[in-house]
């Protein structure tokens, strides 16, 4: 049996083939104007034209049809006098002192929002029956508009849909393609469902004519589509619910992260991903943290996705000087198309020119030796730009590093310390082409003792894919206090949705043994407004209090609490690759490839280039040193070391006397302020 992994990035496209219990790997350019024809020239150059049994597919289609506002024109039909609940969301303010901030727009012309006559009250009882000549009427507008798909988003129908069923019904039946706020999110709060909703009608058609094309050319290969939460689902789930893959290629990178951290025997982690467009974090304690409160751009999206948190900063991001005179990157990238400068078509200085004008990247062995890069060109266009600002080329370079890295920095913060925990206690593993060129000097500003790079970091979410399961998930709200219900009466509550995923499963072809489900619970306090997810036990309440303990710095176990949301996730268990695994019989010092100038902290070292499959299982050296491989590159600054572990993977630890060094700064620093 042959599967493939396939993740398209901005830059890249990343292909991992599993066959024979062999893993093979291969990456090319991405195609950003049709991204089906980078994945078909990949699969053709890995395969040489042999028959693949399945591909599993993480895509950034849905993504980019929200954020670029290219997906389909979708119109709403809602409950009279509740036309404007999107436009008016939470009224929160996205940038507190700014008096002339833009209002969000819906991805709903309100000229094709129309209300009818119906209402479900909270407790799912019919108060008012659902005007049928009125959602004629807006069928007929519809139509008129040149609609491609409606959302269908009622009051109160995650307590009784019929309302909702029934008008879908009549859309169907006159050839609309229709989301329901019910089957996609069964949730109370009117505004988050909506809006789940209707970026669900908004991607859908752009997915689903994306995944049918894929699917001819794939010819009978089965496809799989990536979720964001770290699940697969078949392809024609995702062309009916296509907002459940936005995230879909950097959740595969997490999954695949945890599998190596864990088979390398770490597992707290700090996962962080750079491609060529943006980096992602998040965070590992043991098991992948998950999300209900997701953003894509500014819409909402509550379903249950991997904790993921992403800035614009990548290989490909764009240095530029503001209108203030400072040194900018990103977010805007160079992509595949043009690419940066050194890939000889890019016009604009970007953080991989920076890397290469540093010694961090090897000219002659970019992606092993299949891509020479133009280091001639970049020096050129650096001097220029360097110029302009007073600065040598490398100290620009040196500058845009830096910058990037400060806002990489964030990122980590933001999935780490605002979440309540200490990134000093965690490994930070980093992959994605670029991730190794940076995650040592980050590590080092952040106090992070290791740093791991897998043997498969430039295609591991590709790789992640194929190590994922098949997951499905299902909620439902009841609104009801912890001491008002016994824990069989919670199970019972749980049972309709165990029927259904039970179900679902068995259509997938996963039998009793393969099946997996897990029960999880929103909890709140009494009179809050939000809630935490916690797993479902018999002690849910006291792991409810530890976690409000530590995300908000108090907690009051004598407080009544309530359940708001039952969930639960069904999980098919997949085959998964091994992977390759040498015993480590004696530790060596690799002799160098080449050694060549690099810069660190703004000062120049002889650095030793090693080839990464010239280094074994066992190799142990000290930086400054450059990895370069056929999918990533790896720097080592002068005060790490690292070795390569049974598995090929790069860990890199900082030097004690650093760590020493840097401890007594800070603890100096602290006692003259005291003084």
């Amino acid at each position: 049996m042959s599967r493939m992994g396939v993740d398209t990035g901005g830059t890249f496209t990343d292909l991992v083939l599993l066959a024979n219990d062999a893993l093979t790997v291969h990456k090319v350019r991405s195609t950003p104007n049709d991204p089906a024809q980078g994945i078909l020239h990949g699969i053709r150059e890995l395969t040489a034209g042999d028959a693949l049994d399945d591909v599993v597919h993480g895509s950034t289609v849905a993504t980019n049809a929200v954020l670029e506002r290219k997906g389909a024109r979708v119109g709403l039909l809602v409950t009279a006098g509740f036309e404007d609940i999107l436009r008016i969301g939470r009224q929160t303010r996205p940038e507190l002192y700014n008096l002339m901030v833009r209002p969000r727009v819906p991805l709903v012309d309100p000229a094709l929002t129309r209300g009818v006559s119906e209402r479900i009250a909270a407790d799912g009882s019919v108060l008012v029956p659902i005007d049928d000549e009125g959602v004629r009427r807006a069928i007929d507008g519809f139509r008129a508009a040149a609609v491609e798909a409606v959302a269908v988003c009622f009051l109160h129908s995650y307590r009784n849909p019929a309302h909702e069923d029934h008008a879908a019904g009549l859309l169907a039946a006159a050839g609309l393609t229709v989301s329901v706020s019910h089957h996609v999110l069964r949730e109370y709060r009117e505004f988050e469902r909506w809006s789940t909703t209707v970026v669900n009608a908004y991607v859908t058609p752009l997915m689903a004519r994306y995944l049918a094309t894929l699917e001819a050319a794939l010819g009978g290969t089965r496809l799989s589509i990536m979720q964001s939460n770290g699940g697969t689902i078949a392809a024609l789930t995702a062309r009916q619910e296509a907002v459940r893959t936005i995230l879909s290629g950097p959740a595969a990178g997490v999954v695949g992260a945890r599998a190596v951290g864990e088979m390398a025997g770490y597992e707290r982690l700090i996962t962080f991903d750079m491609g060529g467009t943006s980096t992602d974090v998040s965070l590992v304690d043991g098991r992948i943290g998950m999300t209900t409160e997701s953003y894509v751009g500014h819409f909402p999206v509550r379903l249950p996705v991997i904790d993921i948190h992403t800035v614009g900063a990548g290989g490909g991001s764009i240095a530029y000087v503001d209108s203030g005179g400072a040194l900018r990157v990103g977010p805007r990238s160079a992509g595949a198309d043009p690419g940066p400068v050194c890939y000889g078509t890019g016009t604009e200085l970007t953080v991989s020119d920076a890397n290469l004008l540093l010694g961090r990247m090897h000219p002659d062995y970019f992606l092993g030796g299949r891509m020479p890069l133009d280091v001639g060109r970049t020096r050129e266009i650096a001097r220029a730009m360097g110029a302009s600002l007073g600065m040598s080329e490398l100290a620009l370079a040196d500058g845009i590093v830096r910058v990037a890295n400060a806002n990489m920095e964030r990122a980590i913060r933001v999935v780490s310390v605002q979440r309540g925990f200490d990134p000093r206690e965690f490994a930070l593993l980093a992959f994605g082409g670029a991730g190794g060129m940076h995650a040592c000097d980050i590590a080092e500003t952040l106090e992070i003792s290791t740093v791991i790079v897998p043997r498969y970091a430039g295609v591991l979410s590709a790789l992640g894919m194929l190590l994922a399961d098949v997951t499905k998930d299902y909620s439902a709200t009841i609104l009801r206090r912890t001491d008002q219900m016994t824990e069989d009466a919670m199970l019972e509550l749980f049972e309709p949705l165990v029927s259904r995923a039970a179900e679902d499963l068995r259509r997938e072809g996963f039998g009793h043994a393969q099946s997996l489900i897990t029960r999880s619970v929103d909890v709140r306090y009494v009179g809050q407004a939000y809630e935490i997810t916690v797993p479902f036990t018999p002690t849910y309440r006291d792991e409810f209090d530890r976690q409000h303990a530590r995300l908000y710095g108090y907690s009051n176990p004598q407080r009544p609490t309530e359940v708001v949301n039952l969930r639960l996730t069904a999980t098919g268990q997949t085959r998964k690759p091994a992977l390759p695994r040498r015993e480590i019989t004696a530790h060596q010092r690799p002799q160098p490839w080449r050694t060549a100038p690099a810069a660190f902290g703004g000062r120049q070292t002889a650095a030793a280039v090693y080839r990464w499959e010239d280094l074994m299982p066992g190799t142990v050296a000290q930086g400054a040193a450059v990895i370069a491989g056929g999918q990533a590159t790896v720097v080592i600054p002068p005060h790490f070391s690292f070795r390569v572990d049974e598995f090929g993977n790069v860990v890199a630890v900082r030097s004690v006397v650093r760590q020493r060094r840097r401890r007594a700064v800070v603890a100096g620093t602290a006692v003259a302020r005291q003084s």
